[in-house]
């Protein structure tokens, strides 16, 4: 009986295996590689900050939460949902009280030689005990009730988030929600008018002293007139390095731009005009052919799930995924403010990276558990 019971086991393990997505988990390997190279190529300018050696160290690291995210059964999360959120709130707001100050902001949390960075947590925790939240009331899913609840379940980690001040992760919060909102099957209407009161609050912040930073505003604006240097200067930058590149790319580790420094936080927010300069327009295309598939298996996983609170999970993760990708290569192609959001699996940062690799681990995880549905 045991020995049954053992080999049942072990066909399940398989099975669980055998259900993996190679063309998911292939892409993310593709584009943390290219990553990972841009990171070296940029070294060479930056010979003293050693982005390269501490990327790898940050993968290594990542490892810990992909196991986790992988071995972990996804209901877990689920389960202690209420706990998973009251960890979120408290990180964020321990950020607000001794976090560590960089660039005008406060998002850190040091630990040991580690700055930790709460918000890109709050991130998955917020896409698991949402995604939760809605499970708990499937049947009332298109109530207002719900609806405004699930807003409300939102409102203290956007404001926490916000008040850092984080305007790029405050709207990835809230793309998350929508994402899982649709998912769910809250009402178009309530969505719809959601969307429209954000967009109002959005045009008033900007034209309201006091309620963005300075910076903010500028980058906002920016947009609207590219041509100023005050205000759209990276952009631009950007915008002569991918000029530069031209069809075929300057070759690896031989960037004009990126050598001269014109570009800065060309190691995160602008890692895509490495691409751009040393690879051209072919390696600028490879690239974004490598997102469509990844993002498109994402996808494919989220319409193919029976389970609804997996169904969820993929949503939310695709709307923060997809959304970080989608603004980070608008911004570098300037046709979106900048807003400092990394690009998955390439720019530089341990949090970030870890959040990546949780995810997939996580998406990889839920595949292997569940049946597709067939259509």
């Amino acid at each position: 009986m045991a020995s049954l019971t053992q080999s049942r086991g072990v066909e399940r393990q398989i099975a669980f295996f055998k259900r993996f997505d190679p063309w998911l988990i292939g892409s993310a390997l593709m584009l943390l590689v290219i990553g990972l190279l841009s990171l070296y190529s940029v070294d060479a300018a930056y010979p003293k900050q050693n982005f390269f050696r501490n990327q790898v160290m940050h993968v290594v690291e990542g490892l810990i939460p992909f196991a986790i995210f992988l071995l972990v059964d996804p209901r877990v999360w689920s389960r202690y949902s209420n706990l998973f959120y009251a960890v979120n709130i408290g990180l964020l707001a321990l950020v607000l009280k001794i976090g560590k100050t960089g660039g005008g902001s406060q998002r850190w949390l040091q630990i040991g030689h580690v700055d930790f960075q709460p918000s890109e947590l709050a991130k998955l925790l917020l896409v698991l005990t949402l995604s939760s939240f809605f499970l708990s009331r499937i049947g009332k899913v298109r109530s207002i009730n719900t609806f405004l609840l699930s807003l409300l379940h939102i409102s203290v980690p956007m404001v926490l988030v916000f008040k850092q001040p984080h305007l790029g992760a405050t709207l990835v919060i809230l793309v998350a929600w929508i994402s899982i909102c649709v998912a769910a099957g809250v009402r178009l209407r309530f969505l719809v008018g959601a969307i429209l009161l954000v967009g109002l609050g959005l045009t008033v912040a900007v034209r309201v002293p006091g309620v963005l930073q300075p910076y903010q505003v500028e980058r906002l604006s920016g947009l609207i007139h590219p041509q100023s240097q005050g205000n759209a200067y990276q952009p631009l930058r950007a915008q002569i390095a991918f000029g530069a590149g031209g069809l075929t790319g300057e070759g690896w580790m031989r960037g004009k731009q990126k050598e001269a420094r014109y570009i800065p936080e060309q190691d995160n927010d602008f890692i895509f005009t490495v691409i751009g300069e040393e690879g051209g327009l072919f390696g600028c295309v490879f690239v974004l052919a490598l997102y469509g598939l990844f993002f498109y298996r994402i996808w494919l996983h989220m319409v193919q799930t029976e389970d609804p609170y997996f169904r969820m999970v993929t949503a939310g993760i695709f709307g923060v995924l997809g959304f970080h990708a989608v603004v980070n290569l608008g911004m570098n192609l300037q046709l979106l403010p900048v807003v400092g959001l990394w690009l998955p699996f390439m720019s530089y940062g341990g949090t970030a990276m870890w959040l990546c690799m949780a995810c997939v681990a996580l998406l990889l995880n839920m595949r292997g558990r569940q049946r597709p549905a067939i259509f």
